[in-house]
């Protein structure tokens, strides 16, 4: 059986990981405007499986591994860098080609763009290491309850994000029918990869 009196306590904790602007709320902007709505919701639905990835693994036990060594945690947070400064270069290819009315990424993408923007975030795992132990509660099978809270918070997650890309999506869709102004958008959510990528490289060599 689960002990669903913690639910509302956990439900607190994850609004208040998720109400203040972070990387993947800034990540999720980008997408929009970069791709539109329909981009911004493949993308979220992308985190959201990276996300599952990763409560399964705590749930499994296996993400003991990473509190362990936290070298690996660094080193997958240093490919997240390394993805986001590739995806800021792709964004501004097809900036400069939006004037041709080229489609610079295939609908498929989008959604492999958001699984590895996840699995690069090593701070998903760590989130779930944290403070999913803490709401065992009393819980009969506590790989049950922690599997239900993982997926409480992947929901949670997708619908927030999810709705703040197709939000951002609606600048897109209004400019569109200007190459100029699809340029724009395309820069600016390069800058925002750049930003990402130069704060996560910021935080490792801090942490150092």
């Amino acid at each position: 059986m689960m002990d669903l009196a913690v639910l509302p306590s956990y439900i607190a904790v994850i609004l208040l990981f998720l109400a203040p602007p972070g990387p993947d709320m800034a990540y999720m902007i980008a997408v929009g405007l970069e791709g539109g709505r329909r981009s911004a919701v493949k993308a979220i639905l992308g985190i959201g499986t990276g996300m599952s990835f990763y409560a399964a693994l705590v749930v499994a036990g296996t993400g003991e591994i990473a509190r362990s060594h936290p070298a690996v945690l660094d080193a997958v947070r240093i490919l997240g860098a390394a993805y986001l400064l590739w995806l800021a270069y792709v964004t501004v290819r097809s900036a400069r080609r939006a004037a041709g009315g080229q489609v610079a990424l295939t609908p498929g993408r989008w959604y492999l763009r958001g699984v590895l923007v996840s699995l690069t975030n090593p701070k998903v795992i760590l989130f779930y290491l944290a403070v999913l132990p803490q709401f065992i509660g009393n819980a009969e099978d506590p790989e049950l309850q922690m599997g239900v809270l993982g997926a409480i918070n992947v929901l949670m997650e997708v619908v927030l994000y999810g709705c703040v890309g197709v939000l951002s999506g609606f600048f897109h869709a209004r400019l569109t029918g200007s190459a100029k102004a699809t340029a724009v958008l395309n820069y600016v959510a390069s800058g925002v990869y750049v930003v990402l990528a130069v704060a996560i490289s910021a935080e490792i060599l801090l942490a150092l």
